[in-house]
């Protein structure tokens, strides 16, 4: 490695300088104020787990998105999180161990071997919400409303939020009764939304069979007509489809009514997280942007592999992401210059104003500086014997 390489950074993985860090900090916190004035709790993980941790529940889906190494001390494999939502699982079922309702909120690095989509780094900065303890469709609202809301604090201009439900494919597949081969293939081929596979896989079913149901439904996408084919193509199939039919049809209707500004879709090929949600999932678009800027779902039972089995739901989001997507009008008020002398009446007022102003000292290197330069706007300077504020001349 050259000397001029010693300074490259790994694929992925950048700083984040002035004035981006002030403006993803300052969403990071009215981000967090808006969950915890829902009520949400703030947690911080750490940033390493023995991978069994990270892996229970949502992180099987994880592994290959996460950095391994050895704890030098025992001897066992650790991980770098690539998801907060599993070490929350883990405070509400062990650490904190409460039997009611627990809302926890979070914010924080993780880490993906490569990036989850093109437009993505391998280090975003993550946060969300989670609700432990309520199986109830309310609190599914309120999570998909908190999202909602957080996006709204981030100056998100237009919205479009995707809606599924997990156990409409798992159903299918069951009734299928496909070989592993065949149901991974056609898992893969509904996951990528390939038309053309599904027909050749399942061309051959007959018809009102599951398979056929699936061939069919890969079709389906969009607003509310797109609920109402997926009504009509698996209508009356079990009891199981129906109710998630139904819960979809409830959900879209009270969103619409609470967030008329939200354009809302049907996704019945969405399988992301299938293995670890049990229910109702979604997910937030906004134009122009070809991945989703938040997701969510439920994922009941997740705590059971730390002993305490518990339903879930919860959402997460990329602060960078809405940094860069939203409109946020971000105003740093101007700095104070204080000049170099040692004067302890000086020492007082500058103590003083840093209680609610920044104050930048000059160092003697400072001589020929330039406090505009620098981002100020005004200057101590001694009147009468008094140092006070005034405007840069």
């Amino acid at each position: 490695m050259t000397v001029s390489d010693r300074w490259l950074l790994p694929d992925g993985v950048e700083d984040i300088l002035p004035p981006l860090a002030g403006q993803i900090e300052s969403l990071r916190r009215d981000v967090m104020d808006t969950c915890q004035r829902w009520g949400y709790q703030l947690v911080i993980p750490p940033l390493i787990e023995y991978l069994e941790s990270l892996f229970t529940g949502t992180g099987h889906d994880l592994e290959l998105q996460t950095f391994k190494l050895t704890d030098q001390l025992t001897g066992r494999m650790m991980g770098v999180r690539a998801d907060m939502t599993p070490q929350a699982a883990r405070i509400d079922a062990h650490t904190l161990g409460d039997e009611g309702i627990t809302r926890l909120c979070y914010a924080g690095h993780v880490l993906h071997t490569r990036p989850h989509h093109m437009l993505t780094g391998r280090t975003p900065i993550q946060a969300g919400c989670e609700l432990f303890g309520s199986a109830s469709e309310t609190a599914d609202l309120e999570i998909i409303a908190l999202m909602l809301e957080t996006l709204r604090v981030s100056g998100l201009p237009r919205v479009h939020l995707d809606l599924a439900h997990v156990s409409i494919y798992e159903s299918l597949i069951t009734q299928a009764g496909f070989d592993r081969e065949t149901e991974a293939a056609v898992f893969d081929a509904m996951a990528r939304k390939s038309v053309p596979e599904l027909d050749q896989l399942l061309g051959d079913c007959a018809a009102g069979s599951a398979g056929a149901r699936l061939r069919e439904l890969a079709r389906v996408n969009g607003g509310v007509e797109a609920l109402e084919q997926a009504q009509s193509i698996l209508g009356g199939a079990s009891g199981d489809l129906d109710a998630a039919l139904e819960q979809l049809a409830r959900v879209a209707q009270m969103l619409k009514r609470d967030y008329p500004e939200v354009s809302l879709g049907f996704d019945f090929c969405e399988l992301r997280g299938y293995n670890y949600h049990t229910g109702l999932v979604f997910a937030a678009y906004v134009p122009g942007h070809g991945d989703s800027v938040a997701k969510g779902g439920r994922y009941d039972a997740i705590g059971s592999d730390f002993g305490r089995a518990r339903p879930a739901t919860g959402f997460s989001l990329d602060i960078r992401a809405l940094v860069a997507l939203g409109q946020r009008a971000y105003s740093r008020a101007g700095s104070i210059w204080a000049p170099a002398e040692a004067d302890p009446a000086l020492e007082g007022v500058i103590s003083g104003l840093r209680m609610t102003e920044t104050v930048i000292r000059a160092l003697p290197e400072d001589a020929q500086a330039d406090p505009a330069e620098r981002g100020c706007d005004r200057q101590l300077v001694k009147r009468d014997g008094k140092w006070v504020v005034e405007a840069l001349g």
